[in-house]
């Protein structure tokens, strides 16, 4: 029982830990989120109320906790501080305690894996997997920002998502370093080709992509298949209805999804966030709240179609293919 309760106390530290680390996170996100719109630096000036101008105090400043004590409102004006502030500081700490626990269930498979006779991960396999859980907090950090943002200003700064796409691909980059050897390799094909030279030099070999090219290449083709999917869309609709139907930022972001997860996963991105989508408008014409003509903000979709995506994704997907079966 001993081992088991200190396990048990090491995986609360980490998790509160977890937690507590994407509070401030978020606070900074919040930061991010009322200036990026508005093409303001997120670095000065200090925070202060948006009607009072005053500065916030280092002590009216801690997430969730200065809000709650101050009963939501300013120390200094008395006006109301919208609930996005301490709703984003919460969901970027539950982000991240998601991502610790998927850490440490991962890092403590060794009593089930020799239990069952299945081979440890290399530590190639390890270092890969914990840069993707890295991928996938920050993938959080940024579609958690853009989600709001779009809803408020119908705007998605390119600081996040060609941003995103940017350490998006580093990461992949960085990945590719570990691979181990073979891992990750595809053979093109299994026969032998014969490349006619003027020294008529004939290869044996098969034609293959390594691991790392395998990784980088594969990753940077999804970017471009989904950017062009959504341009073909957005073509289309235009061609139909004569007037644009979505904004290149969504194309960027379902890029920027891609990039930290895949092909397929944005794909999954994209029905989830179309779907819930349909459903909002349904709701919004049956309330009479909206028209035909009405603008949503699609990325705020697809923001959620992607937050889903990045933590149960793959299991989604596999489950879709075992019906096919």
């Amino acid at each position: 029982m001993k081992p088991y309760t200190h396990r048990v106390n090491q995986l609360g530290i980490v998790l509160f830990a977890a937690f507590f680390l994407g509070l401030l996170f978020g606070s900074f996100l919040n930061v991010c989120i009322s200036r990026l719109p508005q093409r303001e630096s997120i670095v000065h000036p200090r925070s202060r109320c948006p009607e009072c101008e005053e500065p916030i105090r280092w002590y009216d400043n801690i997430p969730l906790l200065s809000w709650a004590l101050l009963r939501g409102r300013c120390r200094d004006c008395h006006t109301t501080i919208p609930w996005r502030y301490p709703l984003v500081e919460l969901a970027m700490g539950l982000w991240l305690l998601s991502v610790a626990r998927l850490f440490w269930d991962a890092m403590h498979l060794d009593t089930t894996i020799r239990a069952n006779s299945i081979p440890l991960p290399t530590e190639a396999q390890i270092i890969g997997y914990s840069l993707s859980l890295v991928g996938v907090a920050i993938l959080g950090f940024l579609l958690i920002g853009l989600m709001v943002m779009d809803w408020q200003t119908m705007i998605l700064p390119d600081s996040f998502t060609l941003g995103g796409i940017a350490i998006a691909l580093f990461l992949v980059c960085t990945q590719a370093l570990f691979l181990g050897p073979n891992e990750d390799e595809v053979v093109l094909t299994k026969h032998h080709i014969q490349l006619t030279s003027p020294g008529g030099v004939v290869d044996r070999g098969n034609l293959f992509f390594t691991g790392p090219e395998s990784l980088i290449f594969g990753r940077i083709a999804a970017v471009c298949g989904a950017a062009l999917l959504l341009l073909l869309i957005r073509w289309l609709y235009k061609a139909v209805r004569h007037r644009d139907g979505m904004g290149l930022g969504d194309v960027k972001l379902l890029a920027m999804i891609a990039a930290f997860l895949g092909f397929w996963p944005a794909i999954l991105a994209l029905f989830l966030g179309t779907f819930a989508a349909a459903v909002y408008g349904v709701i919004l014409l049956a309330r009479g709240r909206a028209g035909a003509t009405s603008r949503l903000a699609f990325g705020s979709f697809l923001s959620i179609g992607g937050l889903v995506s990045a933590l149960c994704g793959n299991h989604l997907i596999n489950m879709y293919i075992a019906l096919l079966r």
